[in-house]
């Protein structure tokens, strides 16, 4: 019988090489036993393998090598696809969050227009409730500015019309005639806001934000120049 020396093969584990001595005694004609630890050992090199059994052994390397390979693939598979799961997880999770970020930002919106048109509807009744009467306080005066102009410029045309005539709506400078609120000068100048310029401090009060607003952008530019040159 032929004898075939192959070098090279690389035992996996003592249960293959109990395997390809077991085909080799039996191949010889010779009882199937083995010395694994010493074969685990030299791992590097079965000798004198019979030809008959060099097929078998090859198979059973193979089968092996194939195994390997298909757990090694299948961990990988496994891997893309977690890995796919992942990123589909979170592309959904931020798809979420940005529609109810949209939503959120959607309802804001609706009540802060709501909540507007409630305001000037509120402020319309109550300069409504404030005009027309004979007389007004200091208190209502203010009161009437305060619904005719935005919030960040009551204080600075405040800052004005105290200086300029103590929120006294009927004042009178008698060397120079101005007269009113802002003591427009002449006077007269205010019947543009209204023929009862001399009598509703509101408009008097309409009369001195265009002329504030025309002439320096704002109240609160009026009364940076009026800080510097104590006139405006």
């Amino acid at each position: 019988m032929s004898r075939i020396s192959v070098r090279g093969f690389a035992v996996a584990s003592a249960t293959a090489v109990t395997t390809v001595g077991a085909v080799v005694g039996v191949a010889a004609g010779q009882p199937a036993t083995v010395n694994a630890e010493a074969t685990a050992a030299d791992a590097t090199t079965i000798a004198d393998i019979p030809a008959g059994a060099q097929a078998q052994v090859q198979t059973a390397s193979l089968t092996q090598q194939a195994d390997d390979a298909s757990t090694q693939a299948d961990t990988s598979a496994l891997k893309s696809a977690q890995e796919a799961a992942r990123k589909a997880a979170a592309e959904t999770a931020q798809s979420k969050k940005d529609a109810a970020d949209q939503q959120a930002k959607k309802e804001a919106d609706a009540r802060k227009k709501k909540e507007l048109a409630a305001s000037r509807s509120s402020s319309r009744t109550d300069l409504g409730d404030l005009v027309g009467k004979s007389s007004y306080s200091i208190a209502e005066t203010q009161a009437i500015a305060r619904q005719m102009m935005a919030g960040d410029q009551f204080q600075c045309f405040s800052n004005i019309v105290s200086h300029e005539s103590g929120w006294n709506y009927r004042a009178t400078n008698a060397g120079s005639g101005a007269y009113g609120l802002v003591q427009a000068l002449p006077g007269s100048k205010m019947a543009s806001a209204g023929s009862d310029w001399q009598t509703n401090p509101a408009t008097q009060i309409k009369w001195g934000l265009n002329y504030m607003n025309d002439r320096y952008g704002s109240p609160c530019g009026a009364w940076s120049f009026w800080q510097a040159n104590s006139w405006y």
